[in-house]
């Protein structure tokens, strides 16, 4: 195998948004099984360097592709269009004002016992909202810009989802 190769052609895919997840999971058991290091146990010190190596980057690869933010900022950097989530924090108007209103929710879930399922099924559509625009950026528009500024959006998301989730977790353990 040659020298780092491209996640997509490492799996010996078409580089896109849309990854059939089958056919990924498929592509990575057929790439783990060819260098996972128990296959190189009684090669020499730097076979199984190699296979290691081999097998970090295919498990890397793996969950970069097998996650929408992540395989979509894989892209854009891949076109060169930076996803720069630590400095460049602009949004939307439209979705600044959602992400204050999922805050104001967030605290109605925590102080009035509002449904914390409602808060989650729209922080949901909104991920689901998003992921389509990240397709349509990416796979038809070959905007890879925007596509960065619904990477960030997309971070956001899944950071916001895990507090409804964890305060809904914590209520139905507590038998509520």
């Amino acid at each position: 195998m040659p020298a780092a190769l491209d996640h997509f052609e490492l799996f010996g895919l078409t580089p896109s948004f849309a990854v059939e997840l089958d056919a990924l999971e498929t592509a990575y058991k057929r790439v783990q099984a060819q260098v996972h290091p128990d296959r190189f146990a009684t090669g020499s010190a730097a076979e199984r360097r190699v296979a290691m190596q081999w097998a970090t980057q295919a498990n890397e690869a793996y969950r970069t592709l097998r996650d929408p933010g992540r395989r979509a900022a894989y892209l854009c950097e891949r076109q060169g269009v930076a996803i720069d989530a630590e400095s460049n924090t602009a949004m939307p108007p439209a979705f600044l004002l959602q992400q204050m209103a999922w805050r104001e929710a967030l605290d109605e879930v925590r102080v009035d016992g509002r449904s914390a399922d409602e808060l989650l099924a729209e922080v949901e559509q909104a991920r689901a909202d998003t992921t389509a625009a990240l397709a349509q950026a990416i796979d038809v528009d070959a905007d890879y810009p925007r596509a960065a500024g619904l990477v960030r959006q997309l971070m956001f998301i899944d950071r916001f989802r895990a507090e409804p989730a964890a305060h809904r977790d914590v209520h139905q353990a507590a038998g509520g």
